[in-house]
């Protein structure tokens, strides 16, 4: 396959991924082959990133394995935009062959969770926004938090977003973003680490963020990407 490819989908799936030792199925990502398919999956239990991509062959069988985060530290430092590489699955083992540089790892063994069971159904309530101009209002808010005090408040309107943060003996912040939104107000909060991490490996203009209720799930869906993250409870 294209290591821009398989780059692409680790840029947007790796920072999803557990880094809690007592969660170790979680502390990988899952390689799924299908056909002529590729899908990548991570999750925290928090959060939870899928990438979708084609693959130019077909594979004559499905092929399931988690890559342990080391290994895929290991890939993001050594792949590159341009050439291919190709992926041998042995007994428990997998092989990363990048051309200059080999990569051997053992694999996570184990059943990952059944992903497919929390990805909400998509809805029309979609906040349309300036990536750009998200992520930066959600980085300045973030400087406010702390680990008492994580949540970044969203409040959206009709056609604007404000993005504030409020933290006792720090501080408080308050900003406007321009969207497009016609559904119904409401107020979200969520850690603001789990959107910045998102928003910053996303290359889009504009991402449309699906939310409907302060206590279910947001969600960002893109050619062929999904991001799931739970909210948290304003203080």
């Amino acid at each position: 396959m294209e290591q821009g490819v398989l780059r692409h989908a680790l840029s947007l799936t790796s920072f999803a991924v557990s880094l809690d030792t007592t969660r170790y199925i979680l502390n990988g990502i899952l390689f799924q082959i299908t056909k002529n398919r590729l899908t990548l999956v991570a999750t925290d239990g928090k959060r939870l990133a899928i990438m979708d991509k084609p693959l130019s062959q077909n594979i004559d069988r499905d092929i399931s394995m988690i890559v342990p985060i080391k290994t895929i530290h290991e890939l993001n430092r050594n792949i590159k935009e341009e050439g291919e590489l190709s992926i041998t699955l042995g007994n428990n083992q997998v092989l990363f062959d990048l051309g200059e540089v080999i990569i051997i790892s053992r694999l996570i063994e184990g059943e990952f969770p059944d992903y497919k069971q929390v990805i909400p159904p998509a809805t029309d309530n979609k906040m349309k926004v300036s990536r750009e101009l998200f992520l930066l209002a959600v980085r300045r808010a973030s400087l406010l938090s702390t680990p008492d005090y994580q949540a970044v408040k969203l409040e959206v309107f009709k056609n604007k977003l404000v993005v504030s943060k409020s933290t006792p003996d720090v501080g408080e912040s308050r900003e406007e973003v321009a969207v497009e939104y016609a559904g119904r107000e409401l107020i979200i909060g969520f850690n603001p680490v789990y959107l910045i991490d998102v928003l910053k490996n996303l290359i889009a203009e504009t991402v449309e963020l699906e939310v409907t209720d302060s206590e279910k799930p947001g969600a960002i869906r893109t050619d062929g990407y999904v991001y799931i993250v739970l909210p948290m409870r304003l203080s």
